[in-house]
């Protein structure tokens, strides 16, 4: 008889084409076998009838701070925070951190902080920034996913946006290695000129006007020009308007090698959200009208967007403790609830759960070289699953936050679904219940 590390009984299973009652078996951290009733002894079971079993969640869009600035959010708390969400991996974007991460030597401190803290997996991104083309073909070799660009300002002074010249430059650098470059979009011109329109203003209505919608569609547009020249490929991140899905549909149509993300804020929220709530719903894109929320959701169901990223850009609670809506720190608290919000929209529109798993894990293990091991409940695969419970709501409090900074536009807001245990190469990160949770993530590099 067969005896393996751990069985998950009865669950409902999602696979990449459907959904299935199965048992599944775990052993040396993979997915051993996936059967309707697997005969066999286990070191433990776990009894998931009546819970969904889907793979692990990637989120390619983090914001962690650390080294330099760990009081915003660190790999501890913020892994901690994924694991709790059902993200067994994340990938850390360079800026936020002291040193960004636009050189190897900061590339491999952050990978050994990482690897040292991290409870869930992580892929670090590298940045593209004025001065640092000459890193970008090492930094790739080294391991980094793909590269982050601003093309608009970034409130950031380790981390500049990228002029015209930088990016051309830099995706011709880029090209050669493999790797993609992820855009921020918004246009430098429009925000700054809008910035000035309303310097004399500090409400979020003001804040709104001042990005908007064709600052986007802009730099979405001309970004894709360089691409079709350098042949870099793109990934556009939390896109927030209908028109830069199409813009960029129309590229990919055309023969350019591009994805997009967006983010559970756009889906979730309007801009009359950041009027009740303030600073807590400020963010970059800014979030946008009802009509513009219910059009994206429309093309997300269209098939038209690849994948749903979190974006998690914390910041102590000060930053975000003002009336200024230009004065407050620009980025949205949510790493804990990309996977709940999926499924609320799956359950509001009728969703089979086999694309919430695309959205969420599928596609991103795709794009970014993961798929060999990551992406989909598969024999052979890393045992990366979170059970569940579609019928237990989650209410998101001060409590039951796991950011290190406990501020959210969620705060208040209630999921008619809960995550109740994520596994990590069969151990388990994350229990609801309160079991033990083993810190075992991995510096998890693109499989070339």
């Amino acid at each position: 008889m067969d005896n393996y590390d751990v069985i998950i009984r009865k669950g409902r299973v999602v696979l990449k084409e459907t959904v299935v009652t199965a048992d599944v078996a775990i052993k040396n951290g993979l997915i051993e076998k996936v059967h309707s009733s697997i005969a066999g002894t286990a070191d433990s079971e776990v009894d998931a009838q009546g819970l969904y079993v889907f793979p692990g969640g990637i989120d390619v869009h983090a914001h962690f701070s650390e080294p330099g600035r760990e009081h915003w959010e660190g790999f501890e708390t913020g892994s901690a925070m994924m694991a709790a969400g059902g993200m067994t991996t994340y990938f850390d974007m360079p800026l936020n951190g002291i040193p960004s991460t636009v050189t190897v030597e900061a590339l491999k401190e952050k990978a050994e902080t990482g690897s040292r803290k991290s409870i869930a997996d992580f892929g670090l991104w590298g940045g593209l920034v004025p001065g640092n083309e000459e890193e970008l073909e090492t930094l790739a070799a080294e391991g980094v996913v793909g590269f982050k660009a601003f093309m608009s300002p970034t409130g950031n002074k380790e981390f500049e946006r990228s002029d015209d010249h930088t990016l051309f430059n830099g995706m011709q650098k880029i090209a050669p290695t493999g790797k993609l470059l992820a855009l921020h979009s918004e246009s430098a011109v429009i925000v700054k000129g809008m910035e000035q329109r309303y310097s004399e203003h500090t409400d979020a209505v003001s804040f709104s006007r001042s990005r908007p919608e064709e600052a986007e569609v802009e730099a979405v547009n001309r970004a894709i020009s360089y691409a079709k020249v350098t042949k870099c490929p793109l990934h556009f991140v939390h896109i927030s308007t209908a028109e830069a899905v199409e813009r960029i549909q129309e590229a990919r149509l055309a023969g350019v090698d591009v994805t997009l993300e967006t983010c559970p804020h756009y889906l979730l929220f309007t801009e009359d959200t950041l009027v009740e709530k303030g600073a807590a719903a400020k963010c970059a894109p800014p979030l946008r009208s009802n009509e513009q929320k219910q059009k994206l959701i429309e093309a997300l169901l269209d098939g038209k967007i690849d994948m749903v990223s979190s974006d998690h850009s914390p910041c102590p609670s000060d930053m975000k403790d003002t009336d200024d809506m230009f004065a407050a720190w620009g980025g949205i608290s949510g790493g804990q609830y990309t996977f709940l919000a999926v499924l609320e929209l799956a359950a509001a529109h009728g969703i089979k759960f086999p694309r919430t798993a695309q959205w969420l894990s599928g596609a991103p293990a795709e794009r970014f070289g993961l798929s060999g091991s990551k992406g989909e409940i598969k024999e052979g695969k890393d045992a990366d699953l979170v059970l569940v419970d579609m019928n237990k709501s989650f209410t998101v409090t001060k409590e039951n936050m796991y950011m290190k900074n406990k501020h959210s536009v969620y705060e208040g807001m209630t999921f008619s679904a809960s995550i109740e245990q994520t596994f990590l190469r069969g151990e388990t990160i994350f229990s609801a219940a309160g079991k033990p949770v083993k810190r075992i993530g991995r510096w998890t590099q693109p499989q070339q």
